[in-house]
């Protein structure tokens, strides 16, 4: 067993991105936006889970845009470019897993 804090460092300083866990095939990343801030587009070769655990972020993927919340989650198959505008001070979890 391990438990991995993921301590909110908004307070701190602006965009945090520290990878929490690496697994053969998956690896687990949590990211601290402030509202505003936003990540440019790019691509995973991986599989991808997104979790919101605070505030809210657009994610625009291959052109189409999706609020996630605390109230959804998001998928997103290898390849597909995508970037982020957290339209609140976001706190996510990101999971990629190799197939």
């Amino acid at each position: 067993m391990l438990a991995i804090d993921t301590i909110y460092q908004l307070k701190e300083k602006e965009k945090h991105i520290g990878r929490l866990l690496t697994l053969k095939n998956v690896t687990v990343t949590n990211i601290q936006l402030r509202t505003g801030e936003t990540i440019p587009e790019h691509h995973s070769k991986r599989e991808v889970i997104i979790i919101v655990r605070r505030g809210a972020v657009i994610f625009d993927v291959e052109g189409e845009e999706v609020l996630v919340t605390q109230n959804n989650i998001l998928h997103m198959d290898p390849l597909e470019n995508h970037s982020l505008l957290a339209k609140e001070d976001t706190d996510l979890v990101v999971i990629q897993v190799t197939s």
